[in-house]
């Protein structure tokens, strides 16, 4: 398994009941608490403006590469309204910009993190972003309607909170439904979830499109993949 393809996050071998691959829980962790991430940003910040280091960037860079990669095959306009759900440091939605999009959304529900993304943006002459401090479970009533969503990880973390994961699963899915346009699409990346867990979890309201390369391992005579890449398009 590559490191940079399955950041500290993943948590995919210690679902509670991990021998049952059915299973869609897992052990609680710190990693699921804004608490955790805000204290993780904070200190990506102050080194930021000591090094100059823009520091994890989720999944690496081949993430956003294959994202990217499959948006422009796909011929998707650049100026599609995307949303970037638990943006972090930003700099996905910036090497997007770079790209050439222009309407460009990022929201975390940490502070600390858009303050970051801001600062890296900043340094990269990119000012078209709009970064924004917002809960993506508890959005605000006027969200902006998208036709692109992308989520690195966010879902993933969601999954690991101590308090009540199921609801908020749950509560995510309605919520992406409600900021996504009709026919619109929603790119997810997970180290947490397999192909098939992922189409259960937004079988309402969402079909699977396609499933994007990602890299593969072998373990005791199998083989599989480090993350889940998938495309789902929204349907009422």
């Amino acid at each position: 398994m590559e490191d940079a393809e399955c950041p500290h996050g993943c948590e995919r071998q210690e679902k509670a009941g991990a021998q049952s691959p059915s299973s869609d829980e897992f052990q609680p962790s710190k990693l699921g608490t804004k608490e955790y991430w805000d204290h993780a940003y904070e200190r990506e910040l102050q080194s930021f403006y000591n090094s100059g280091d823009v520091g994890e960037i989720w999944f690496g860079e081949e993430s956003m590469d294959r994202i990217i990669t499959w948006m422009e095959m796909q011929k998707i306009p650049k100026d599609v309204a995307l949303l970037d759900i638990g943006t972090g440091n930003g700099v996905f939605l910036i090497e997007l910009a770079k790209s050439g999009f222009t309407n460009l959304t990022g929201i975390d529900n940490s502070s600390t993190a858009v303050d970051l993304a801001k600062a890296i943006a900043e340094k990269e002459g990119v000012r078209s972003l709009k970064l924004q401090v917002a809960d993506f479970l508890h959005p605000a009533p006027n969200i902006s309607q998208y036709d692109i969503c992308i989520d690195k990880g966010t879902f993933d973390a969601i999954s690991l909170s101590p308090d009540r994961p199921a609801e908020k699963r749950s509560l995510y899915q309605r919520t992406l439904h409600s900021v996504l346009q009709d026919g619109g699409l929603f790119i997810v990346t997970s180290c947490n979830w397999t192909r098939e867990e992922l189409v259960n979890h937004f079988s309402e309201g969402f079909e699977m499109l396609q499933e994007l390369p990602t890299p593969k391992f072998q373990f005791g005579g199998k083989v599989g993949n480090s993350v889940t890449a998938l495309v789902f398009k929204r349907k009422e």
